[in-house]
């Protein structure tokens, strides 16, 4: 063989086993989170399955089923799906409305899958970007208190309820013949996933650790505990969800209050997953695979759900990139269930409960809460107004109500602000100075300013603009802004530095305003960029990367 021949025939070997090894150290990643998020789903199924009525298997199975239908046509990335915290307490209420009539509440996950579908050929799924900060966070920790309180009673030995009030109520009764066994099994299961440490938790989830230890426990001493008794592992068996017209009627509500929860928590994990992926997803794709999904649960009598942002984070951390992830999971799933299926049947009531109030603290919002003393009082109120009517009346009126306050609110604020006034509205001298720097340093150094307010409404928009920066090495961010930033604003601002900052880009900020400067000190902004790096005027600042690009 010639030498020019075998030169090329080297290069190509070469570029082929680099192609091979790439494919198999991306096949190994998604098998390895497929599993890690398979043991993360297992106790949140089982217990989400239990706390809504359905049974630990309709838990399980739902997980299995959504996650493998809605991994295999949904997006490339490795979205996780099954039952969550917000949905299960849907799911919760409407049984409690219906008086636990399983089979017009599966009537109702049918629907719902059919409206997520629909909900997918449509443009408002674009709206979820546009709702306020202190909206989801006060639906969230809503929602992480609603768990929290619903397992209560089972925690001390007694039956759930699935309703905020009478479970309060029930408690207080119920405190006066507590299940001692029981209650000391939920005890130790809370110290087991609240306090276990942070290297055995990234190792094996605590959840999984306090499954095992306090199930062993309760088999060995032979404890007088409730326990799940049964689990199917048989496939369950495919049906037609019967309905009439005057039932679709009746029903539409819950079905629309069902889906919205459903493409909701979607969505947000599909803004997650785009995030630490740096994938786009398309949310009408999204939206339909979990829709078709739902609709599968619903003839197989299982749980309905949505992407979950735990399981999917996990996956991702764990190395998956690809949905073959997605259809991991569910597989090593059914595998522990047909396997340990005797050990499921033992695990007690009063862990799962243990379990769920953890996954319950999870979910609140322990980054707002930090802050919320510096926060205004608009979202103050927002936040609230939205908490409450979640954990007290309906999830949906919850957002709706939140939605529609801050809108007021902004609006008020916004009409008081504005006056006409007269004023120079270019700077000759600095507009020469950016000409010069654009020519000079071939956008290396670049100004950006952000011209007009800075608010929930525009945070999203600002953020994905800051993508487009690639090549610049010193970016003079110029917000010359009257107001105070608003709390989804200063957050959108700690993102944009987290951006620039993964793009290797040194920032810059100019804040002629000093109460602004003032609130971005007390959240930390300003720390996170340093102090030297923060100027009154634009001048300083471009003359400052001048001096440092040329060092």
């Amino acid at each position: 063989m010639p030498p020019d021949k075998i030169i090329t025939h080297n290069f190509y070997a070469k570029i082929f086993d680099m192609i091979s090894k790439l494919k198999l150290n991306i096949l190994f990643g998604d098998i390895l989170g497929g599993i890690n998020s398979a043991i993360i789903a297992l106790p949140q199924a089982l217990a989400f399955g239990v706390a809504t009525g359905f049974g630990a298997g309709a838990g399980l199975w739902g997980a299995i089923i959504l996650c493998f239908i809605a991994g295999i046509i949904g997006t490339k990335t490795p979205m996780i799906s099954g039952i969550t915290g917000p949905a299960a307490i849907v799911l919760a209420s409407i049984m409690h409305t219906l008086h636990y009539d399983v089979n017009t509440v599966i009537v109702i996950i049918a629907m719902a899958g059919i409206l997520q579908i629909i909900l997918s050929m449509t443009q408002l799924l674009n709206i979820v970007k546009y709702i306020p900060y202190p909206v989801i966070s006060g639906f969230m920790n809503g929602v992480g208190i609603i768990i929290i309180i619903l397992q209560l009673n089972p925690l001390i030995g007694h039956a759930t309820l699935s309703n905020t009030v009478d479970s309060i109520q029930k408690f207080f009764i119920n405190i006066h013949s507590i299940n001692n066994e029981a209650f000391l099994l939920g005890i130790l299961t809370l110290l087991i996933v609240f306090f276990i440490p942070k290297k055995i938790n990234k190792i094996i989830p605590s959840t999984v650790i306090a499954l095992i230890i306090c199930t062993f426990v309760s088999v060995k001493l032979g404890l007088d505990v409730d326990k799940i008794s049964t689990i199917s592992v048989e496939f369950p068996r495919l049906t037609m969800p019967k309905a009439n017209t005057g039932d679709i009627i009746n029903y539409l509500q819950y079905a629309i209050t069902l889906a919205i929860v459903l493409s909701s928590e979607s969505l947000l994990t599909g803004l997650v997953c785009e995030s630490l992926t740096k994938t786009k997803n398309s949310p009408k794709h999204l939206i339909a695979a979990q829709g078709i999904g739902n609709i599968f649960c619903a003839m197989t009598g299982t749980l309905p759900g949505s992407a979950a942002t735990m399981r999917t984070v996990a996956a991702i951390k764990a190395g998956a990139s690809t949905k073959i992830a997605a259809i991991v999971s569910p597989v090593i799933l059914i595998l522990l269930l047909y396997k340990f299926s005797w050990f499921v049947a033992e695990i007690p009531l009063a862990v799962l409960a243990g379990i769920l109030i953890k996954i319950g603290y999870d979910i609140i919002d322990v980054k707002l809460l930090k802050v919320i003393k510096y926060a205004p009082k608009d979202d103050l109120y927002v936040l609230w107004t939205v908490f409450l009517l979640t954990v007290f009346y309906n999830l949906i009126v919850a957002v709706g109500a939140g939605i529609v306050l801050a809108a007021l609110l902004y609006a008020k604020k916004a009409a008081d602000n504005t006056k006409l006034v007269q004023k120079t509205v270019y700077d000759t001298e600095i507009m020469e100075l950016e000409r010069h720097l654009e020519h000079d340093y071939h956008h290396k150094i670049r100004v950006v300013h952000i011209d007009g307010q800075f608010f929930f409404g525009s945070a999203t928009q600002l953020i994905s603009q800051f993508d487009e920066l690639l090549g610049t090495k010193y970016l003079i961010l110029n917000y010359d802004a009257c107001e105070s930033l608003d709390i989804s604003a200063v957050f959108a601002f700690e993102d944009i530095i987290m951006r620039l900052k993964a793009q290797k880009i040194k920032v810059l900020l100019v804040i002629p305003n000093e109460s602004l400067y003032n609130q971005l000190e007390k959240l930390n902004i300003i720390k996170q960029i340093g102090k030297r790096h923060v100027f009154y005027s634009e001048i300083d600042a471009i003359n400052f990367a001048k001096k440092i690009y040329n060092l």
